[in-house]
């Protein structure tokens, strides 16, 4: 039988606090949510706006940096792979199609989400303007180059 390809890179952002669990054996998981924006034409011809959400699992040493890390409304890259999961509840069996993560790379700013303000963040002390001298048009001597 041929082998299969399982990838999948997301980018979007967080819709809930990372929920960080230990099982039984002592390994970290965290489970997360994403919400991925796209925009479409519809039959009209008119834009319109859509949401999808992926539920994210993530384990290990990787799973205690996304809880440490991450918070609802921060924007992060996902690499990893899809894999369905059943279970019984209830008398009734349930399955579940989700991503498990292999990498997260947190985007935006270090103390936030994509661009929300976040006032725990140290203050920042006021750049200096940069004097940019004016050069003369002079044509550049290539020998003077010293690689």
């Amino acid at each position: 039988m041929a082998r299969s390809f399982n990838q999948v890179i997301l980018m979007g952002n967080l819709t809930r606090d990372p929920e960080l669990k230990a099982i039984p054996s002592g390994q970290s998981v965290c489970q997360f949510s994403l919400a991925l924006n796209r925009s479409y034409k519809d039959s009209s011809g008119e834009w319109k706006e859509a949401t999808d959400y992926v539920d994210i699992v993530s384990w290990g040493p990787l799973a205690e940096r996304v809880a440490q890390y991450c918070q609802k409304g921060k924007q992060v890259l996902v690499n990893g792979r899809i894999q369905s999961r059943s279970w019984e509840q209830d008398g009734q069996k349930r399955s579940k199609v989700e991503v498990l993560a292999q990498d997260v790379t947190f985007l935006g700013s270090p103390s936030g989400g994509g661009g929300e303000n976040n006032d725990s963040s140290p203050s920042k002390a006021p750049s200096k303007d940069v004097v940019i001298e004016d050069i003369s048009d002079e044509p550049i001597d290539l020998s003077e180059i010293p690689f």
